[in-house]
């Protein structure tokens, strides 16, 4: 395993964000005080306790999961456990028992107030995102999350909520948390349309999960929570006094968040205000989650959630909002290369557009929505008008006043496109671009990420404006394969 790290590196997300309170040039100051001096420091010195800014390229999936546990150490306060179950669908019964797993997450130190929450926008929200906005709009404190795979508990026959609320019911009694259930908030994700399981879940697996708990890693978290994940995900990041952040998140069909992500969840023990803590998740979650695309189609279940047991003093909040954008970006960077059966991430960065910060990542979205520029990076193929149509595409819908005259395109950092015309150059150029592809390639049934490599497409509208950078991934068989077979 290569462990090179290179902690000047800009991150893989640089996309700034307008949410809230946070400006621009505020956001600025957080990273770069963030990326220097002490926490730096602690960073090179800390043994592999946390992620690297860009991970190192792996040889064996081995060494993947070894390096996550080593770097998934809970914060203080934490701990955690899962477990294993069957059920048989009520809706689809001849499909017989099918495995469904769960995970517990309890603060051991009672309940805290500082708890934050970001959930999808998509208009049939599932069961359990009915009653997350309930538990945050009425202020309710947190002991526990439980999460559970297979099935999403979305619009299913039957009281939804009351499944989901019966869930919560098992593990405050488990943990008896003196809060009760209204101290548990529950996710789940998997298939549509299907009752939750929630006789087998509050029954079954509920109480092995609690019998698992353990305060080491967050890592069994992170493997438990996936679907049609081919490997988990991680980040972590200590701050200078010791504050240690760790998220993990999962995800990898079904995937363009508007305002959260598929499930995240990150862990912190600092001491911050719950309403602090929520604007620095929505900026989080505005320049990674929301910055990112693998089919354009978003889901019913997606949430990011971010509680602190406050058991450690917060020396800086700046420090702490910029290792959250580490950890948000990290694990948002992650869920692009683990999509299903994704062969290639592009990066897509765009300086200077004529609107909002959110208009250009609608732009970005655009572009690597396109089924055309997604099969085209796919075969490692430079069909670079494809790439351009995408663009004007965009803006002859939504900004047809605006000027593309000054526009111009790089593709692994040569310029291809520049004022109106595109710039090829012969054969030579054809492979260079042709190679850049192939060299960032994935492994469509990889289960562990072999390198942090990007298909690299800027941007540049001249002038001044919002600076953003997309992330999506290519169209694959694979892709096809998975969703065609997805219930089983």
């Amino acid at each position: 395993m290569k462990f090179a790290r290179n902690v000047a590196l800009a991150l893989a997300v640089v996309s700034s964000s307008c949410v809230g309170a946070f400006s621009t040039s505020r956001i600025n100051n957080a990273m770069n005080k963030a990326s220097t001096n002490a926490a730096t420091m602690l960073r090179e010195t800390n043994g592999g306790l946390d992620t690297d800014l860009i991970l190192p390229s792996f040889s064996t999936k081995d060494e993947y999961i070894s390096y996550l546990k080593k770097a998934g150490a809970l914060p203080d306060g934490f701990a955690l456990g899962t477990a294993k179950g069957t059920f048989v669908s009520v809706e689809a019964p001849a499909m017989g028992p099918l495995p469904i797993k769960a995970t517990v997450i309890h603060l051991t130190e009672g309940p805290t107030d500082s708890w934050a929450a970001v959930f999808t926008s998509n208009r049939f929200p599932g069961c359990p995102i009915k009653v997350g906005k309930d538990r945050l709009a009425k202020g309710h404190p947190l002991q526990a999350l439980v999460i559970n795979n297979k099935v999403s508990n979305v619009c299913p026959g039957g009281d939804g909520v009351a499944a989901a609320e019966s869930v919560c019911a098992a593990v405050a009694e488990g943990l008896n948390l003196p809060g009760g259930a209204n101290t548990v908030l529950p996710s789940s994700t998997g298939v549509i349309g299907w009752r939750l399981p929630a006789k087998e879940l509050a029954e079954d697996v509920v109480p092995k999960a609690i019998e698992a708990i353990q305060a080491d890693s967050a890592f069994a978290a992170a493997e438990a929570i996936m679907t049609t994940d081919r490997y988990p995900k991680l980040r972590s990041k200590t701050l200078s006094n010791g504050v240690r952040v760790v998220g993990v998140a999962k995800g990898a069909g079904m995937i363009e968040p508007n305002m959260a992500t598929m499930l995240g969840y990150i862990m912190t023990d600092a001491t911050i205000e719950k309403s602090k803590l929520q604007t620095m998740l929505s900026a989080a979650c505005n320049r990674s989650f929301n910055s990112i695309s693998i089919d354009g189609d978003e889901s019913t279940s997606d949430t990011v959630v971010a509680i602190a047991s406050g058991l450690k003093p917060l020396s800086s909040e700046d420090e702490l909002q910029a290792a959250l954008f580490e950890v948000c970006e990290g694990l948002s960077a992650d869920l692009v290369r683990n999509g299903e059966g994704t062969g290639h991430v592009m990066r897509v960065k765009i300086s200077n557009f004529p609107g909002s910060e959110y208009d250009a990542r609608r732009m970005g979205r655009h572009l690597v929505n396109s089924p055309l520029v997604k099969c085209a990076i796919s075969g490692n193929d430079p069909n670079t008008g494809r790439i351009a149509g995408a663009i004007g595409s965009f803006m002859g819908k939504f900004f047809p006043e605006e000027s593309v005259d000054e526009m111009s395109l790089t593709l692994g950092g040569r310029t291809i496109f520049n004022n109106g015309k595109f710039v090829l150059e012969g054969q030579e150029v054809e492979e260079e671009l042709s190679n850049h592809m192939a060299d960032a390639q994935l492994g469509e049934h990889d289960d562990f990420p072999q390198h942090q490599k990007f298909v690299e497409i800027g941007i540049g509208f001249g002038g001044e404006g919002s600076d953003v950078t997309v992330l999506g991934s290519d169209l694959t068989k694979e892709y096809v394969a998975v969703n065609a077979d997805y219930r089983s």
